[in-house]
């Protein structure tokens, strides 16, 4: 494909213009790090001293808080969460990223969900994970929380120029939200783009979707081993989607794109570099590729936005962002 470096840059500029709404299983990182003292005489277990702790952005709070790194904080979140200590602890981190959280809905029935990954050192050793603790409810949100996740979209969804359906399977998305979603984005005509790791083809009338491509593999069927079987794939998705775009992730093969027709764009990776962490990488690209596009950038422009983008937060560790400057500068030193 031909890119316009002058109109790409235009895009990038573009970014902080558009309102984000992030709605789906909103979790919380908690880092805790110490360093190894000794082994317990009551089990053999190592006794850290703690040394700090890291409260991250994680699940469909990663694709917010990316969001609120590029537009100035122009973004809000809808999802559920417990009436516990970890409420707390998400909602001021949220507050800290400059994330609205007016639309968040309580539920005392459910824990907020945490991923505690608590990691050792010592002085001539890297630092190391020894365990992680995951607290979440599994079971879709009763029919009562349900309700008021779709008055809070009823609410919300006017007044935002994109909305982001993050589904880490975590009970947030049922049927009716995703459906109430969808229907309320496009009776309001904002653009809709939704990031999930299976059962595909529930998402329906959407603007876009960004699978990778183990999961796209697993919504079609079969194995995507070249380009003929990658057009099939696309084809296919966007046929049972009835999507205007497709966006696949391929990690370093790069991604490939779909426009409503099923036309295929491949995009190279374009700024091949060391992998430190690849967590929350496709959070960045669905938040970018969505602000992109509600921006009024073509898919394949916005698919080239986030790709650079995620090139940039995988050279950090944990959950990262980054901003318009940084794609800017990126986007100086790559060959198009």
């Amino acid at each position: 494909m031909n890119i316009d470096r002058e109109k790409l840059v235009s895009c990038v500029k573009n970014l902080a213009v558009s309102k984000v709404l992030v709605v789906g299983d909103l979790a919380l990182d908690e880092m805790i790090y110490g360093d190894t003292e000794r082994i317990s005489r009551e089990a053999p277990v190592l006794i850290l001293q703690h040394s700090h702790t890291n409260l991250i952005l994680g699940g469909a709070s990663n694709a917010a808080h990316n969001a609120s790194t590029i537009n100035g904080g122009k973004v809000a979140v809808l999802g559920v969460v417990g009436e516990d200590y970890h409420a707390g602890q998400l909602i001021e981190t949220f507050n800290n990223a400059h994330v609205d959280t007016k639309y968040i809905v309580v539920d005392k029935t459910r824990k907020t969900i945490t991923k505690t990954r608590i990691s050792g050192s010592c002085s001539h050793s890297i630092t190391q994970q020894i365990v992680r603790i995951d607290r979440q409810t599994n079971e879709f949100i009763s029919k009562d929380t349900e309700k008021k996740v779709i008055a809070n979209m009823e609410k919300a969804i006017p007044e935002y120029d994109a909305i982001i359906l993050s589904d880490y399977h975590v009970g947030t998305l049922t049927q009716e939200v995703i459906d109430k979603a969808i229907a309320l984005a496009n009776k309001y005509g904002k653009i809709i783009v939704v990031d999930a790791q299976k059962d595909l083809d529930k998402y329906k009338n959407i603007t876009s979707m960004t699978p990778n491509l183990p999961d796209t593999q697993k919504s079609v069927g079969f194995f995507i081993k070249d380009d003929k079987t990658m057009l099939e794939a696309g084809q296919k998705l966007i046929k049972a989607t009835k999507a205007k775009s497709i966006l696949v992730t391929c990690g370093s093969e790069g991604m490939v794109v779909f426009d409503e027709n099923g036309k295929m764009f491949k995009i190279p990776v374009f700024n091949k570099a060391e992998v430190f962490d690849v967590t929350g990488a496709g959070d960045t690209v669905t938040a970018v590729f969505t602000m992109a596009l509600a921006s009024g950038a073509e898919p394949e422009y916005a698919a080239i936005i986030g790709n650079i983008a995620a090139s940039i937060v995988i050279k950090q560790f944990g959950c990262a962002t980054t901003t318009i400057e940084e794609i800017l500068s990126n986007l100086e030193r790559i060959n198009l």
